[in-house]
């Protein structure tokens, strides 16, 4: 391939990435709009997930609803018939994705109208930060940025989460970007995309998040053979589908005889470790949490935002 060919794959490649992320944060807008009291979960979830498959994309990742003190990694299950409540406080993430380009972008709605000024200190946060990315920053600083902002308007970070390198079929990958200054000396480097994603919570919380016992979210991690027919049919559904990115239990529901079925199917799997499983993470003094997320492209001088309309 000669340099000219070589440079227009280049240039298309970076188009398909900004076109990827200017779709997730189409679908993240959609989704916050449907988020009303007495709305289900599963109808915002199916809406936002069809919304990009109708555009011809790929689902990075299930739409996450995560609520009050959960942090990240709830979506809904299948036949789920959880609707939002009147105080709820709503994070939402999710990206699109095209042959392996991935995106990634949260916004959090604050149903109760209580916690505004969290919300608000999580987007100043994200527009610090970004305002000091650029090729040869150091993490920790983004992080210190992040943090003295919370700092100054009273909140805390979640210390245990944070933004990420955004990789072909990898959503997160190095490095890690912490939300406070952790001391680590790793630089971003030209030309990398990454996913800064502030998480703040009350002063008076610890400030760190757990894994529940509840998990909807899975990936791909061995093949297997499970003993049960339904673990089989789970197995197979999986491998031909989502062999890359992560994926819903509900989306393997078809062919499926019932959702006791289903789970039985998925738990031999984990059982077996033919499956990743994520966790929903909530904080652990229970305080109430919020985030905001953009997707980045550092540059030698400064960033470019990629998702945005």
């Amino acid at each position: 391939m000669d340099k000219s060919n070589l440079d227009n794959t280049i240039e298309e490649d970076e188009n398909l990435a900004e076109e990827v992320c200017k779709i997730s944060y189409e679908a993240l807008l959609k989704a916050r709009d449907m988020i009303k009291p007495g709305v289900k979960l599963l109808d915002v979830a199916e809406a936002t997930e069809s919304y990009v498959i109708g555009k011809g994309y790929e689902v990075a990742f299930p739409l996450n609803l995560s609520i009050d003190n959960e942090a990240a990694h709830y979506t809904p299950s299948y036949m789920d018939d959880k609707v939002f409540g009147e105080k709820d406080l709503v994070k939402v993430d999710f990206g699109a994705a095209k042959n392996g380009y991935l995106g990634d972008c949260a916004l959090t709605v604050d149903l109760s109208g209580e916690y505004g000024k969290l919300v608000d200190a999580t987007k100043e946060a994200l527009e610090n930060a970004v305002s000091i990315v650029r090729a040869g920053r150091k993490v920790k600083e983004i992080g210190k940025e992040i943090n003295s902002t919370f700092e100054r308007l009273g909140f805390r970070p979640i210390e245990n989460l944070g933004g990420h390198g955004v990789n072909l079929h990898e959503l997160h990958a190095e490095p890690f970007i912490p939300n406070y200054d952790n001391g680590d000396d790793a630089e971003l480097e030209e030309g990398r995309r990454i996913a800064i994603e502030p998480f703040a919570t009350l002063k008076q919380s610890r400030g760190l998040v757990t894994e529940t016992d509840v998990a909807e979210i899975y990936s791909f991690s061995d093949n297997i053979s499970p003993r049960l027919p339904a673990a089989r049919h789970v197995l197979s559904s999986i491998m031909e589908k989502y062999p890359s990115e992560p994926f819903a239990a509900r989306w393997l529901s078809e062919g499926m005889k019932s959702k006791f079925e289903l789970y039985s199917g998925i738990r031999e799997l984990e059982k077996i470790g033919a499956l990743d499983s994520y966790p929903v993470l909530a904080e652990v003094s229970r305080g109430m949490v919020a985030q905001t997320e953009f997707e980045l492209l550092v540059e030698k001088d400064s960033c470019k935002v990629l998702t945005k309309i």
